[in-house]
Protein backbone atom coordinates (compact mmCIF):
# COMPACT_ATOMS: atom_id res chain seq x y z
CA UNK A 1 0.00 0.00 0.00
CA UNK A 2 1.26 3.63 -0.87
CA UNK A 3 2.05 5.85 1.90
CA UNK A 4 -0.80 8.51 2.45
CA UNK A 5 0.19 12.51 1.23
CA UNK A 6 0.89 15.15 3.48
CA UNK A 7 -2.72 16.38 2.69
CA UNK A 8 -4.20 13.01 3.37
CA UNK A 9 -2.87 12.48 6.57
CA UNK A 10 -4.07 15.87 7.76
CA UNK A 11 -7.73 14.85 6.68
CA UNK A 12 -6.87 11.77 8.45
CA UNK A 13 -5.58 12.29 11.91
CA UNK A 14 -7.55 10.68 14.77
CA UNK A 15 -5.67 12.66 17.67
CA UNK A 16 -3.27 15.18 17.03
CA UNK A 17 -1.06 16.98 14.63
CA UNK A 18 2.15 18.36 15.47
CA UNK A 19 4.23 21.21 13.18
CA UNK A 20 8.25 21.77 14.18
CA UNK A 21 8.62 25.01 12.90
CA UNK A 22 12.39 25.96 12.47
CA UNK A 23 13.13 29.08 9.85
CA UNK A 24 12.84 32.72 9.56
CA UNK A 25 11.59 33.04 6.42
CA UNK A 26 8.51 30.99 4.35
CA UNK A 27 7.90 34.16 2.25
CA UNK A 28 7.89 32.03 -1.02
CA UNK A 29 5.78 29.29 0.15
CA UNK A 30 2.16 29.31 1.39
CA UNK A 31 0.46 33.16 1.03
CA UNK A 32 2.80 35.14 -0.78
CA UNK A 33 -0.30 37.82 -1.90
CA UNK A 34 -0.41 38.50 2.04
CA UNK A 35 2.88 38.32 2.81
CA UNK A 36 3.29 41.50 0.37
CA UNK A 37 0.45 43.04 1.32
CA UNK A 38 1.77 43.05 5.19
CA UNK A 39 4.91 44.34 3.74
CA UNK A 40 3.24 47.07 2.07
CA UNK A 41 1.57 47.65 5.31
CA UNK A 42 -1.90 47.13 4.01
CA UNK A 43 -4.87 46.12 6.55
CA UNK A 44 -5.00 42.28 7.37
CA UNK A 45 -7.65 41.07 5.03
CA UNK A 46 -10.98 39.57 7.03
CA UNK A 47 -11.03 36.37 5.30
CA UNK A 48 -7.46 35.85 5.51
CA UNK A 49 -6.23 32.38 5.98
CA UNK A 50 -9.78 31.51 6.16
CA UNK A 51 -9.45 28.12 4.33
CA UNK A 52 -6.94 26.90 7.01
CA UNK A 53 -9.05 28.39 9.91
CA UNK A 54 -11.85 26.17 8.85
CA UNK A 55 -9.99 23.11 8.14
CA UNK A 56 -8.29 23.33 11.82
CA UNK A 57 -12.04 24.22 13.26
CA UNK A 58 -13.30 20.97 11.86
CA UNK A 59 -10.44 19.07 13.41
CA UNK A 60 -10.59 21.04 16.78
CA UNK A 61 -14.25 21.18 16.93
CA UNK A 62 -14.21 17.38 17.06
CA UNK A 63 -12.06 17.28 20.09
CA UNK A 64 -8.16 16.40 18.45
CA UNK A 65 -5.51 18.73 18.87
CA UNK A 66 -3.78 21.01 16.27
CA UNK A 67 -0.65 22.46 17.59
CA UNK A 68 3.09 23.78 16.91
CA UNK A 69 6.67 24.82 18.56
CA UNK A 70 8.23 27.53 15.99
CA UNK A 71 11.97 28.04 17.21
CA UNK A 72 13.27 31.72 16.41
CA UNK A 73 14.99 34.27 17.93
CA UNK A 74 15.01 38.30 18.15
CA UNK A 75 14.50 40.65 16.21
CA UNK A 76 12.37 39.02 14.08
CA UNK A 77 12.33 39.09 10.91
CA UNK A 78 9.61 40.91 8.11
CA UNK A 79 7.98 37.58 7.77
CA UNK A 80 7.71 36.26 11.92
CA UNK A 81 6.60 39.53 12.21
CA UNK A 82 3.73 38.99 9.24
CA UNK A 83 3.36 35.26 10.50
CA UNK A 84 3.24 35.67 13.88
CA UNK A 85 0.97 39.07 14.03
CA UNK A 86 -1.57 37.89 11.14
CA UNK A 87 -0.83 34.56 11.08
CA UNK A 88 -1.15 32.83 14.32
CA UNK A 89 -3.17 35.54 15.63
CA UNK A 90 -5.91 34.35 13.12
CA UNK A 91 -4.91 31.36 13.12
CA UNK A 92 -5.47 30.71 17.25
CA UNK A 93 -9.53 31.58 16.78
CA UNK A 94 -9.54 27.86 15.12
CA UNK A 95 -8.47 26.36 18.00
CA UNK A 96 -4.51 25.95 16.68
CA UNK A 97 -2.01 25.91 19.58
CA UNK A 98 0.47 27.84 19.14
CA UNK A 99 4.45 27.91 21.07
CA UNK A 100 7.32 29.70 20.96
CA UNK A 101 11.00 28.41 21.41
CA UNK A 102 12.92 31.41 21.34
CA UNK A 103 17.01 30.89 21.54
CA UNK A 104 17.61 34.42 21.78
CA UNK A 105 19.12 34.11 24.86
CA UNK A 106 19.97 30.91 24.92
CA UNK A 107 21.60 27.87 23.15
CA UNK A 108 19.01 25.96 20.20
CA UNK A 109 18.02 22.17 22.15
CA UNK A 110 16.75 21.68 18.89
CA UNK A 111 19.75 22.16 16.67
CA UNK A 112 20.02 20.41 13.61
CA UNK A 113 16.42 19.28 13.91
CA UNK A 114 14.14 19.08 10.74
CA UNK A 115 10.95 20.68 9.84
CA UNK A 116 8.63 18.53 10.68
CA UNK A 117 4.57 17.36 10.85
CA UNK A 118 4.24 14.37 13.47
CA UNK A 119 0.78 13.19 12.71
CA UNK A 120 -1.23 10.50 15.60
CA UNK A 121 2.79 10.18 17.10
CA UNK A 122 3.26 7.82 14.65
CA UNK A 123 3.35 9.27 11.03
CA UNK A 124 6.39 11.88 10.59
CA UNK A 125 6.67 13.96 7.79
CA UNK A 126 9.63 16.02 6.85
CA UNK A 127 9.22 19.53 5.42
CA UNK A 128 11.86 20.48 2.37
CA UNK A 129 12.39 24.11 1.84
CA UNK A 130 14.91 26.01 -0.43
CA UNK A 131 17.38 28.52 1.34
CA UNK A 132 14.89 31.39 0.57
CA UNK A 133 11.23 29.60 1.41
CA UNK A 134 10.28 27.92 -1.26
CA UNK A 135 8.61 24.20 -0.28
CA UNK A 136 9.63 21.79 -2.53
CA UNK A 137 8.38 18.47 -1.38
CA UNK A 138 7.26 16.41 2.15
CA UNK A 139 8.85 12.95 2.75
CA UNK A 140 6.17 11.05 4.75
CA UNK A 141 8.34 8.82 6.79
CA UNK A 142 7.24 5.55 8.33
CA UNK A 143 6.23 4.98 11.70
CA UNK A 144 9.59 2.85 12.53
CA UNK A 145 10.95 6.75 12.73
CA UNK A 146 7.88 8.23 14.99
CA UNK A 147 9.99 7.99 18.17
CA UNK A 148 13.00 10.66 17.26
CA UNK A 149 10.29 12.76 16.25
CA UNK A 150 8.41 12.56 19.48
CA UNK A 151 11.46 13.42 20.96
CA UNK A 152 12.11 16.14 18.89
CA UNK A 153 8.65 17.26 19.74
CA UNK A 154 9.23 16.51 23.51
CA UNK A 155 12.29 18.70 23.69
CA UNK A 156 10.74 21.62 22.02
CA UNK A 157 7.76 21.40 24.59
CA UNK A 158 9.62 21.21 27.07
CA UNK A 159 11.63 24.70 26.16
CA UNK A 160 9.00 26.54 24.77
CA UNK A 161 6.34 28.79 26.11
CA UNK A 162 3.11 29.31 24.94
CA UNK A 163 2.87 32.37 22.02
CA UNK A 164 0.52 34.63 23.66
CA UNK A 165 2.83 34.54 27.03
CA UNK A 166 5.50 35.23 24.99
CA UNK A 167 3.94 37.82 22.23
CA UNK A 168 2.67 39.56 25.50
CA UNK A 169 5.95 39.59 26.34
CA UNK A 170 8.06 40.16 22.54
CA UNK A 171 5.50 40.59 20.03
CA UNK A 172 5.88 43.84 17.56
Amino acid sequence: MASKTLGELFDDFQREAFRLETLDDYGKSGNVDAYQAFLAGEPQPTDYNADWVAEVRSHTSEGKRVYRVHVLSRPLTPYLRFELGWGYQKNVTSGEEFFILDTTEKGNPLQGAPEFWLFDNVTPVVMNYEPDGSFVGANVLPAEEAAEFRAYRDRALAHAVPFPEWWAKYGE
